[in-house]
C-alpha cells in the first residue's frame, strides 16, 4: 500500500486538512482519511486536487498549432482553417502520429490533465486505403498513453459523408472516411489495440451529423454498447443553417429528438443552441464537451453556460487542436467569455462560492463521466489521479486553499503544476513530464520534416 500526506485536499465535500490517502497495488485509492497523521514513509504535499479529464482531443494538431494564423482570402473562419488542416493531414506517417501524440500528452500531464478522450478520425492511409491493421493509428494512440501514462479514453469516429444528405466525401477527407462495416471492423481492432494498457476505456464518436447520416446511428449504438458517445455538434452557425436546410431544424434539437441521448454522451461544443434546446440537453444528463481555446481561436462563439448550468447541466473540458495546451487556461476562458458576453464577473459560480473551485469540480466530474474515468473525485475505489501545487510559484502566494486554487485559475498557468499522479503512479515530478526528454526527441524528427507544410 502507497500513502500520500496533504496538508490542504480537495475531496467531494469541500477543503479537509492533514489528509491521509492510501491507494492499492491496483492503482485505485483504498481509503481518505482527513485530520490524520503522516506515516514515516508517506510522499508528502501541501496541496492536492482530483485529476482533471481531457474530454476532447485531436492530438494530431499539436503539431500544426499557432501554424494557421495567417489570413485567408476573403472571411476566415473554421472552414478555411479546416482547409489548411486538411493539408497538414496528408503528411502524417503513423509514426507521426505517435511522436506528436505523446508530445501532446506530455503537456496535458504537466497542466494537470490526468485522462484524455481521443477523438480519434484519422484512420486511413493518405489514398484512403485502410492500413493491413485498420486501428494502425490507434494503435500509436495507445503507445503514446503507455509511454506518458495518461489514462485514455479511445474515441474511434465514424466519418461517413461530406454534408447533409449523404453528400459523397471529397479527395481530401479520404483518410478519415469509412463505411459502416469497415468502421465496425476498425472498432473491433481498437478493442484488441487497449487490451494491454491499464485504465483503457473505448467508446466511439459518430463525427458529426453532417458526417453522420441518421440511419447509421442506431447501428453505432448498438456497436458503442455501455461505452461513451461523443458528437460533434451545433459547433459553427453555418452548420446549424445546413441542418435547418437538410432536416427542417436545428442540430441539437434533431438529435435529442431522433436518437436516445443520455449519460454516456457527450455533446462537443453545442455552441449554438436556442433556450429549449439548452434546458432539454442539460435535462438528459450527458455532458456538454466545452473547448473555450480552440472555440475561441476558430471563432466559434459562446456556449451559453449560464443557462445551461442553471437548468442542471454538466460539463467538461477538453483541448481539442491543442492550439495551447493549459488546463487552467481553459477554465479561464470559459469564465471570461461569459464575462464579457455579460459585462459581469464571477458569472460561473453562485453567491459565495469560489469561482475556480466551482470551474475545477464541475468540470473534473463532468469530464470523468464524459470518458469513463471515474468519478472525479478523491474518493474510495476511484483511480488514484491526483494533481499536487507548486505553492512556492509567485502566483500561488496565498494562505487559503481556496484562494490558491482561484488564484492558479485566474492568474497562474501550468508552472504552478509539482506533482502528478496517475493511478498513483507519479508521471509528472517537479513540473515535467517524466518521459518528456524520450518524447521530445522523437517529436523533433517528426516535426523538422513537416514544418513546412503550410507553405
Amino acid at each position: 500500500m502507497k500513502h500520500l500526506f496533504f496538508d490542504h485536499a480537495l475531496l467531494q465535500t469541500g477543503w479537509a486538512n492533514q489528509v491521509r490517502i492510501a491507494i492499492d497495488a491496483d492503482g485505485r485509492i483504498a481509503s481518505v482519511a482527513p485530520g490524520a497523521k503522516p506515516g514515516g514513509d508517506d510522499h508528502r504535499h501541501r496541496l492536492g486536487l482530483p485529476g482533471m479529464a481531457n474530454l476532447h482531443s485531436h492530438a494530431f494538431q499539436r503539431a500544426m498549432a499557432g501554424l494557421s494564423e495567417f489570413r485567408a482570402p476573403g472571411r476566415d473562419s473554421f472552414w478555411s482553417w479546416r482547409e489548411l488542416m486538411y493539408r497538414f493531414v496528408a503528411r502524417l506517417t503513423p509514426a507521426d502520429v505517435e511522436a506528436v501524440t505523446s508530445l501532446a500528452y506530455c503537456e496535458m500531464l504537466e497542466t494537470g490533465f490526468t485522462s484524455v478522450g481521443e477523438f480519434h478520425y484519422l484512420h486511413n492511409q493518405p489514398d484512403g486505403q485502410s492500413y493491413a491493421n485498420p486501428a494502425e493509428m490507434g494503435l500509436r494512440v495507445v503507445a503514446a498513453a503507455s509511454t506518458t501514462g495518461i489514462a485514455l479514453t479511445l474515441l474511434p469516429v465514424l466519418y461517413r459523408w461530406a454534408g447533409f444528405g449523404k453528400r459523397a466525401p471529397e479527395p481530401h477527407q479520404a483518410r478519415f472516411v469509412n463505411t459502416l462495416d469497415g468502421f465496425a471492423d476498425l472498432h473491433g481492432a481498437a478493442a484488441e489495440a487497449i487490451k494491454h494498457l491499464p485504465r483503457a476505456r473505448l467508446g466511439l464518436a459518430p463525427h458529426s451529423l453532417r458526417a453522420v447520416d441518421r440511419d447509421e446511428f442506431d447501428a453505432l449504438q448498438a456497436l458503442a454498447g455501455d461505452g461513451p458517445v461523443h458528437i460533434h455538434i451545433a459547433e459553427q452557425m453555418a452548420e446549424v443553417t445546413a441542418c435547418q436546410e437538410a432536416v427542417g431544424t436545428t442540430p441539437v434539437d434533431y438529435l435529442l429528438n431522433q436518437v436516445e441521448v443520455d449519460e454516456r454522451w457527450c455533446l462537443v461544443h453545442a455552441t449554438h443552441m436556442t433556450p429549449a434546446e439548452t434546458t432539454a440537453l442539460a435535462q438528459t444528463r450527458a455532458i456538454a464537451g466545452l473547448c473555450p481555446q480552440t472555440e475561441a481561436n476558430l471563432g466559434d462563439g459562446l456556449f451559453p453556460a449560464p443557462d445551461y448550468l442553471a437548468a442542471g447541466g454538466r460539463l467538461g473540458i477538453g483541448s481539442d487542436s491543442q492550439i495551447r495546451i493549459d488546463l487552467a487556461e481553459e477554465l479561464r476562458l470559459l469564465e471570461y467569455g461569459q464575462r464579457l458576453r455579460s459585462q459581469q464577473r464571477n458569472v460561473l459560480s453562485q453567491p459565495g462560492e469560489a469561482t475556480g473551485v466551482s470551474l475545477y469540480g464541475a468540470a473534473a466530474s463532468g469530464g470523468a463521466q464524459a470518458i469513463a474515468q471515474g468519478s472525479g473525485q478523491l474518493e474510495a475505489g476511484q483511480p488514484a489521479d491526483i494533481v499536487t501545487l507548486n505553492l512556492d510559484a509567485p502566483a500561488l502566494w496565498a494562505e487559503d486553499p481556496t484562494a490558491i486554487i482561484s488564484s492558479w485559475i485566474f492568474s497562474g498557468d501550468g508552472r504552478c503544476i509539482e506533482t502528478v499522479y496517475v493511478s498513483g503512479r507519479t508521471v509528472v515530478e517537479n513540473g515535467r513530464a517524466k518521459a518528456r526528454d524520450e518524447v521530445e526527441q522523437r517529436y523533433g524528427a517528426s516535426i523538422r520534416r513537416l514544418r513546412n507544410w503550410a507553405c
